[in-house]
């Protein structure tokens, strides 16, 4: 195993560890046991190491891990064995290393294994599946979904296959067999499948499965090939909501309300509806060459906002009754679809395809609607470069599981924009800080796995030019360890063009919090007042104080630090024991779903 002097350093320069976790471990707690869980089964991780006696300084402003050390070795060793080997559903045998520090305080290095594919999930005896396993999603453990438990169990039957009930033959689209027929015909006018009646043609798909007596859709037969009425009647929420945002930032202002075009229809038509309603909003112009004839398009590639809608069309969760939200702002495109992504971050735009929706996902590749498989998103990075435009960004959001596709729709690093970073030259910035400069100015925000997505790079290195910016005094960073972002601050703001705003920081104290929070108690309706007023300063009744926290939020959105003023409470504590778990339990969401450490965060009551 590393050496602790080395694990240190690597902790401290990079913002998120996906391989590391550093806990003071004084005891073994259920969080231990929850990473090693989730280093158990993440696919392709590897393993993780555990360093107990170690902690977070939180007398500095930013990420600094040290040794505490730990005083009781051997009882650890007992417990970690005791417990690895009767709370989960088999038995775990990690490799447990005591190293000796030179001021002699002792750290503990556990490495857990990932098991073999045969073996996953690895999960609580007590709690069974899917909530009793985890995984290891950033530098964060995550209870599993049923989506997850698809990647485990490849034997097991995908939602697109299964049979919709209340569903028959007379619900198929003639109109949507007729396209996919054309299509196919263009890719391969001799294939076998154009031969077969309709009926042999959609058991071919696996859009028709016998219940008893009866035929009735699949879920990939009603949502590629189903009529509009059994769309609406079965599955009311899978619709496309285009919205249509004036300027670059999301806005709940009534007076200013934005425009939402809903789209519904079998998927096999919906592409080139929803392609046509956005292209004809996206900027258009053409570059002369030479000669009259050597003209070019410029703009968004219209292959790859095909590509980004086939994505979200065929690697969305069906599970979840939510529509797909394009969001259309003045600057950029965002595609947001229910369901994280089923390959890590790191691995998007890599050969390989994973598909929670196999059979819906054939239909599309064969009728040359999408990439072949797997190549999609390094096609679109491919295609956006060649355009000169930013390359496309991506957030999986387990969490949320939502998956967000954004693009830039200026050409990245134009004229108007070099203009702009030559009032930065004395800071002789590289390419990729330059990048990452632009995109925080069109954006408002910036973290580790944008800048890696924009510049192709690791870790280490984005979190160092991340850092370099910081040090420089151009960006301003918020948050700590896997909740790092960076915004707008010092040299930028004083840019006319960049909006200055007025961050959240959910892991930096809060203000005096002993000031009467007075502005923000005053406009809630009488009875929560009371209710607050009637809490003790030693409160520990979690389920009081989240009730009044779920009734707070569902007045109006709150951010993490304004709940904790209206309570007169630390915003740490309020932010880790009562809004992180009403997330999880589902009573709490973001406000901003897209980007869950946006400076302007805020929650809302579900």
């Amino acid at each position: 195993m590393e050496l602790i002097k080395d694990i240190l350093e690597h902790i401290n320069i990079t913002d998120e560890c996906t391989t590391i976790e550093a806990k003071r471990g004084s005891e073994i707690d259920t969080s231990i046991m929850e990473t090693i869980c989730a280093f158990s089964n993440e696919p392709g991780l590897g393993g993780g190491l555990i360093v107990l006696g170690v902690v977070k300084d939180e007398s500095t402003l930013f990420q600094n891990y040290i040794v505490e050390g730990i005083t009781n070795p051997d009882k650890l060793q007992l417990d970690i064995a005791s417990q690895t080997a009767t709370l989960f559903n088999q038995p775990v045998r990690p490799e447990i290393e005591i190293e000796k520090m030179p001021n002699g305080k002792l750290v503990l290095k556990m490495f857990v294994k990932e098991l073999p594919d045969g073996q996953k999930p690895l999960y609580f005896k007590k709690k069974g599946l899917p909530q009793g396993a985890y995984r290891r999603i950033g530098s964060s453990d995550q209870r599993c979904t049923e989506d997850d438990l698809f990647i485990f169990y490849n034997k097991e039957d995908s939602l697109d296959s299964i049979i919709v009930k209340d569903t028959s033959l007379d619900d198929v689209s003639e109109e949507a067999i007729s396209l996919y027929k054309s299509l196919r015909s263009k890719v391969n006018e001799y294939a076998e499948e154009l031969n077969y009646s309709d009926f042999d043609l959609l058991r071919s798909l696996g859009c028709v499965k016998k219940d008893k007596d009866e035929w009735k859709l699949t879920y990939t037969g009603l949502l590629v090939f189903g009529k509009r009425p059994a769309l609406r009647r079965l599955l009311p929420m899978v619709r496309i909501d285009y919205i249509r945002v004036p300027g670059n930032e999301w806005v709940e202002d009534p007076e200013n309300r934005f425009t939402t075009i809903d789209m519904r229809g079998p998927l096999i038509e919906l592409v080139q509806r929803v392609f046509s309603a956005i292209a004809d909003d996206l900027p258009k112009g053409f570059l002369l060459g030479d000669g009259e004839l050597q003209a070019s398009a410029i703009g968004l590639p219209s292959k790859v906002l095909r590509e980004a809608l086939v994505n979200a069309f065929i690697h969305r969760t069906y599970r979840e009754n939510q529509p797909i939200q394009i969001i259309r702002y003045g600057n950029r495109l965002e595609i947001k679809n229910p369901g994280f992504s089923l390959k890590p971050e790191e691995q998007l735009g890599e050969p390989g395809s994973k598909n929670r929706n196999p059979f819906i996902a054939s239909i599309f590749h064969e009728t040359n609607l999408a990439e072949t498989k797997g190549s999609g998103i390094r096609t679109m990075r491919i295609l956006m470069e060649k355009s000169s435009l930013a390359p496309p960004t991506f957030e999986s959001d387990h969490t949320a599981n939502l998956f967000t596709t954004r693009l830039l729709l200026h050409h990245f690093l134009n004229e108007s924009d070099l203009q702009w970073l030559n009032t930065f030259a004395e800071y002789e910035l590289n390419t990729e800080q330059k990048k990452g400069l632009i995109f925080i100015r069109e954006a408002g925000a910036i973290d580790n796995s944008t800048y890696r997505q924009l510049n192709a790079c690791d870790v280490l290195k984005a979190s160092n030019e991340l850092r370099s910016l910081r040090d420089k005094g151009l960006i301003e960073q918020k948050g700590k360890g896997r909740s790092t972002y960076y915004t707008t601050g010092g040299v930028l703001n004083t840019d006319d063009d960049v909006p200055n705003t007025e961050p959240n920081d959910l892991n930096t104290e809060a203000n005096d919090l002993t000031t009467e929070p007075y502005d923000l108690t005053q406009e809630l309706p009488s009875d929560i007042r009371e209710q607050i007023s009637n809490l003790g300063v030693r409160e520990n009744d979690q389920n009081k104080i989240k009730d009044i926290v779920y009734k707070i939020c569902s007045f109006k959105s709150y951010s993490a630090k304004q709940i904790a003023l209206i309570l007169n409470r630390n915003e740490n504590y309020i932010y880790r024991n009562y809004i992180l778990p009403m997330k999880d339990e589902g009573r709490l969401q973001h406000t901003i779903i897209d980007m869950p450490n946006h400076p302007d965060q805020a929650y809302k009551a579900v």
